[in-house]
């Protein structure tokens, strides 16, 4: 189930620190690497942790991704126990057609390419 983007304003934050926001930690998988989070963040739920997921995903994936660094970039939430409670990802796929196309220019003069040559 899909869920919507959340709006965490000034005032929630504020009542969620003066009762103790929980602790989640954000480690980041791109291609083979993995970074681990030691230091983490406090928000006050773990819908709004996800949702931070999900942005910082997009972000990493809209840098890398296009310049081939990887085709995916995850970013897994734990909570203060070390416990998984949410992962996003962004995947980069690309369907490339192989042989590349020839030009119709091109195609006309090769009988192999499929069209009667031109007359």
């Amino acid at each position: 189930m899909a869920r919507c983007a959340i709006d965490v304003n000034a005032n929630d934050l504020a009542r969620a620190h003066r009762r103790g926001m929980p602790r989640f930690y954000f480690d980041v998988r791109e291609g083979c690497r993995f970074v681990t989070d030691d230091d983490g963040l406090d928000f006050p739920s773990a819908v709004a942790a996800e949702h931070e997921a999900a942005v910082s995903a997009a972000t990493i994936g809209r840098d890398l991704l296009p310049n081939g660094k990887a085709r995916s970039v995850t970013v897994e939430v734990r909570n203060e126990h070390g416990q998984r409670v949410a992962a996003a990802t962004v995947t980069l796929a690309v369907d490339r057609a192989e042989p590349e196309p020839l030009p119709p220019s091109v195609r006309r003069w090769l009988p192999w390419a499929g069209e009667p040559p031109l007359r």
